[in-house]
């Protein structure tokens, strides 16, 4: 027989952490503040693009394992468990806000049962546990950390098959408990103090990024050397120590994770009196990077206000997330140089909030519409598939600069383009 769960925030961590758990066997409640939010997922109506989580949610529903409520406090008062999934946004100085986990707590604690758990599954800095503890104000209830390495994307597949499981607490019954949650999950199981397991997160996103900077460091050496990145990489994968993940060069990286996590990272080392100057040097690389990929965009126009065909603009394929995304960077760059953009993503329509002066088209063709220049920004499959012709017919110039190295450089060379990619001319 499963436990009972409340989870504390229906957005992209909380609405997964909970379907998947229901899918399990566990009786689960889900709780927000945003009362239309909570009847659309009641009716089974997902607000995200993640592969495989509609049917899962649905599932749920239609066994009764899962339900969503509004307030925190009608979630957790037969729960055992009690998941704290609230945002933590982050400040300019990469300190992290944490007044949303601190209400969430206070709300939850006149309610909650003798002998529970809550859980940090949100990213917080290293000693919120703490932090929880304090705001909880119960001596008789247990606060564990588990933290989330869901890739957008993939996360139900990541929830079920993950590389580790994390649980960070100094009581080890505790600790079992948040793990028997796991049970039928093939996967390593870590068992740490509080901090190391908060930690964990931040290191593990803050060398990913560290990875993807090098890489795009390597890709610009290749291009000044004549080198092609992409057989380099190849080589350099093969060596099992280095291996082939994160070594694909881009127009930089971003999305909700890696640019928050590295900047926290930085921040937590700093106050803690570290100077964490590899990572500085790796989100300055990041910031090189967007600026090398839009003028290389703007020298392939060969015009001084050319027009652009973004194609992307989520920070990576397979999910609706523009979070940070690095093709959003680039086109506001492209924008503030005086170049007119055409864009499509399929999962964008109407306007970009995040940069209102670009065109949303309906489609890559309708973007190509009299473009000087095709920018390829985000590595969706579909672009690999377009009528290469079609596009050329479009465009004022056969022109592509495919900054994530998607497209057949050898098709578009026979059809006339003039290329560029990422680390490879």
């Amino acid at each position: 027989m499963g436990s009972n769960i409340a989870v504390i925030g229906t957005g992209y961590v909380g609405l997964t952490t909970g379907a998947c758990f229901s899918h399990l066997g566990h009786n689960v409640v889900c709780a927000d503040i945003d009362p239309d939010k909570v009847e659309r997922l009641s009716r089974g109506e997902i607000p995200i693009l993640e592969a495989g989580l509609e049917e899962i949610v649905r599932e749920g529903l239609q066994s009764g394992r899962l339900r969503f409520v509004l307030g925190a406090e009608h979630a957790v008062a037969d729960a055992e468990f009690a998941y704290l999934c609230v945002p933590t946004p982050q400040s300019a100085d990469g300190s992290a806000d944490l007044s949303y986990i601190e209400a969430a707590a206070r709300q939850i604690a006149p309610h909650l049962a003798p002998e529970s758990i809550v859980v940090n599954k949100s990213t917080v800095p290293v000693g919120s546990t703490r932090f929880v503890e304090h705001a909880l104000g119960r001596s008789d209830v247990y606060v564990v950390s588990n933290p989330e390495f869901l890739r957008e994307g993939s996360a139900v597949n990541d929830f079920f098959h993950p590389d580790r499981v994390v649980i960070g607490s100094d009581d080890q019954s505790a600790a079992i408990r948040v793990a028997s949650l796991y049970i039928g999950v093939p996967a390593p199981l870590m068992v740490t103090d509080p901090a190391s397991a908060e930690t964990i997160k931040y290191a593990s996103n803050a060398f990913l990024a560290t990875k993807l900077s090098y890489v795009n460091a390597v890709a610009a050496l290749c291009e000044a050397v004549g080198a092609d990145v992409n057989d380099v990489v190849l080589g350099m994968g093969y060596d099992k120590r280095i291996g082939h993940e994160f070594l694909r060069p881009g127009p930089g990286w971003g999305g909700s994770c890696f640019p928050k996590d590295s900047r926290a990272l930085v921040y937590i080392a700093r106050e803690a009196g570290y100077s964490f100057d590899l990572l500085d040097g790796v989100i300055a690389v990041n910031e090189e990077q967007f600026e090398r990929t839009a003028r290389k965009i703007l020298d392939m126009a060969g015009t001084p206000t050319p027009t652009v065909a973004a194609w992307g603009l989520t920070f990576k394929a397979n999910t609706d997330d523009r979070r940070d995304s690095p093709a959003v960077e680039v086109i506001r760059r492209l924008v503030r140089a005086g170049a007119r953009v055409r864009a499509y993503d399929p999962t964008v329509r109407g306007e970009l909030p995040e940069a209102p002066e670009v065109e949303v088209c309906d489609d890559a063709y309708a973007a190509s519409e009299g473009a000087d220049v095709v920018a390829v920004l985000t590595e969706w499959d579909e672009f690999k598939w377009l009528d290469l012709d079609k596009v050329a017919d479009a465009m004022a110039a056969a022109r592509v600069v495919d900054c994530r190295n998607l497209l057949d450089r050898g098709a578009l060379l026979r059809r006339g383009f003039s290329y560029q990619g990422i680390g490879r001319n």
